[in-house]
């Protein structure tokens, strides 16, 4: 069955072309398996909450704009009834009832692992043809708004201040009381009711409020302006648009902006527990997600019958949070052709759960050739990063690029650009690095104190737990290239490191007792043939490697919008050093997971393209790119 919608339509119709329905919550309502809902041109103000669920990838629920149409779903309404307080400041008031059981300007940012820069935040937003405001905490504030000078951002050290010029000049302010709201802004000389004038209502735009509700595709729209709410590891995760704890969405080829905290959201939902850290206040959080783990598998967590999520083509923008957010019900899915970009750089609030990307237990997910730009930070795989594969992606202009966190692995990173001046934090053990293009700061850090689970390959079965004792990683075939200002850059960190399991094993029985020497020796590390240049610096047992260390390759990514380049230069002796392709049967296997580097049905992986899906030689050059070579290189790379 094809049901339509349009703006002229009826929820008394037949939802048929010719007699359409006027909602698409109307459509959702009837849509069952293997049925298609079209929908036409206009905005829909309205949360999409499909009832009923698909069957199986040939029986899906298809929602799709009608094609060659603009289609926009909205969590706001527009807003004409403003009265002039004084100067630019103007007040619009609205009856409780409007909101319905869920006030945006009565709702708190709140949860776990949230560090709130100033005052108490809500998640109610002011936009003015589109562009959205900051929220003030005094009604003072509108007559003479702050101008930030610092914010703060989370680094591996700490909370650290950062320089923004930004201006918060376009502000909003909220009294609730028991029967009203009363929105104040301050539209610096505009008048809200000639301009165009919104204000976040709706939590969600295309999300479910039952679980198990599987194989939906959403396809084509533009969504934006939601009231979505914090969304750590450890709650419930809504987004924008999300699964809500399903298994099986597509959600492809749209625009999706303006999402309070998180976008699209392929997380947990809250009967696996929800800010337990921050409301009983009686355990370290991560106690609670250790817990919300074992929680999930007795309700149900597995490959059967939660994630194998597809998110490709859509394009993300102006989210607080997270463009995309996970824990556990991320898994098995895959994540690739997405731009994110403007993620959590308006710094209203902060916290430890910010990325374009931020997925806890991404097991065997694929994520690979998304564009991530100026985001506070890129890429963050946190907690049972196993079977992941991180590949061919492009991130620059970003706070920190990638950041994998208290994992196992085994977890592969090939063919990505990273070239953000602070590239990697690796928090973690058993990694794959493999002919990557690296222009940053590498922080690389033990985790001795908290022991995270390992699963048996492919699976949600939890097999273990252990420390993160850093090390048992692999770096072959990558480029690090140095800069002024730039530290870290390279492999040196792993000085002292063993080279091999067999030594590894000797160092550690060296010594009486368990577990407490395992603390004090170095894992292995397999490091070889990787070039660096201006001033990055290798690992001292590498065998074989081109440095070069005053040569600067004057590497720049060049943003032309639609378009993206690679410029740099290389030197005659890049052309000396090859890299071989790496597999499955080239890569040693992961010491505590004790497990292979394999795709995710568990044949074996071969990385055999680059960034650009080109066929590699054999012995090629060394990076993410086949076509680099000495000398100047300007390549397109989106």
């Amino acid at each position: 069955m094809v049901y339509h919608v349009a703006k002229t339509g009826s929820d008394q119709g037949q939802g048929t072309k010719q007699d359409p329905f006027l909602t698409i919550n109307k459509a959702a309502s009837v849509a069952v398996a293997g049925d298609t809902v079209i929908v036409h041109e206009g905005v829909y103000r309205e949360w999409v909450k499909p009832k009923y669920k698909g069957l199986s990838e040939k029986r899906r629920i298809t929602y799709q704009a009608a094609e060659g149409e603009k289609v926009i779903i909205k969590g706001s309404e527009r807003i004409q009834n403003w009265e002039n307080v004084e100067g630019n400041v103007w007040k619009c008031q609205l009856p409780n009832t409007f909101f319905g059981d869920f006030n945006p300007y009565k709702e708190e940012i709140f949860g776990d692992w949230l560090v709130t820069v100033e005052e108490t935040k809500h998640l109610g937003d002011v936009y003015l043809n589109g562009m959205s405001f900051y929220e003030v905490s005094s009604y003072d504030q509108l007559i003479d708004p702050p101008i930030r000078t610092e914010v703060f951002q989370h680094w591996p050290e700490g909370m650290v201040p950062v320089r923004n010029p930004q201006q918060t000049q376009y502000v909003w302010y909220a009294e609730v009381d028991a029967d009203a709201t009363t929105i104040f802004a301050n539209f610096q000389g505009a008048d809200p009711n000639e301009e165009f004038v919104e204000i976040n209502v709706r939590r969600s735009c295309f999300y479910p409020t039952e679980t198990g509700i599987d194989y939906i595709t959403v396809r084509g729209f533009e969504m934006a302006q939601a009231a979505t709410p914090w969304t750590p590891p450890t709650a419930d995760q809504p987004g924008l648009i999300g699964p809500n704890w399903s298994k099986g969405w597509i959600i492809e080829d749209n625009i999706i902006h303006d999402a309070k905290c998180s976008a699209i959201s392929i997380g947990k939902e809250g009967s696996t527990g929800h800010n337990y850290r921050s409301i009983r206040k009686d355990k370290p959080g991560y106690l609670y997600q250790l817990e919300s783990v074992f929680s999930a598998r007795r309700n149900g967590w597995s490959k059967e019958k939660i994630g194998s999520h597809i998110i490709r083509n859509n394009t993300i923008y102006d989210c607080g949070q997270n463009g995309i957010v996970g824990h556990l019900g991320c898994v098995f899915s895959e994540i690739y052709n997405n731009h994110i970009y403007n993620i959590a750089i308006k710094y209203e609030f902060y916290g430890h759960e910010i990325a374009g990307i931020k997925l806890h237990a991404a097991i065997d997910v694929q994520i690979h050739h998304n564009r991530i730009h100026d985001c506070t930070l890129g890429l963050w795989s946190d907690w049972q990063t196993q079977g992941t594969r991180i590949s061919k992606n492009l991130l620059y202009n970003n706070s920190r690029d990638l950041f994998v966190e208290v994992s196992h692995g085994p977890y592969m990173v090939d063919h990505n650009i990273l070239a953000s001046d602070y590239a990697i934090d690796n928090m973690a053990q058993g990694g794959a690095y493999i002919n990557n293009l690296v222009a940053g700061m590498m922080v690389h850090r033990k985790v001795l104190e908290r022991s995270t689970q390992y699963h048996l390959p492919h699976s949600t079965k939890v097999k273990g737990f252990s420390f993160i004792y850093g090390g048992d990683d692999r770096f072959y075939n990558n480029i690090f290239i140095g800069g002024d200002g730039i530290e870290d850059v390279g492999t040196s960190h792993f000085k002292g490191y063993a080279t091999s399991l067999e030594e590894y094993i000797e160092n550690v029985h060296k010594e009486h007792g368990d577990h407490v020497r395992f603390n004090a020796v170095e894992q292995p590390v397999y490091i070889n043939n990787n070039a660096y240049f201006n001033g990055a610096e290798p690992f001292e047992r590498e065998k074989d490697k081109l440095v070069e260390e005053g040569f600067d390759p004057k590497f720049r990514i060049i943003d032309e919008g639609e378009e993206v380049y690679l410029s740099c230069e290389l030197p005659e002796s890049f052309e000396g050093i090859v890299g071989e392709i790496h597999s499955t049967s080239t890569l040693e296997r992961v010491r505590i997971v004790d497990a292979e580097f394999e795709n995710p049905d568990g044949s074996d992986m071969i990385l055999d393209t680059d960034l650009l899906d080109n066929k590699k030689p054999e012995k090629g050059p060394l990076g993410p790119i086949s076509l680099l070579k000495k000398g100047k290189n300007y390549i397109r790379v989106w």
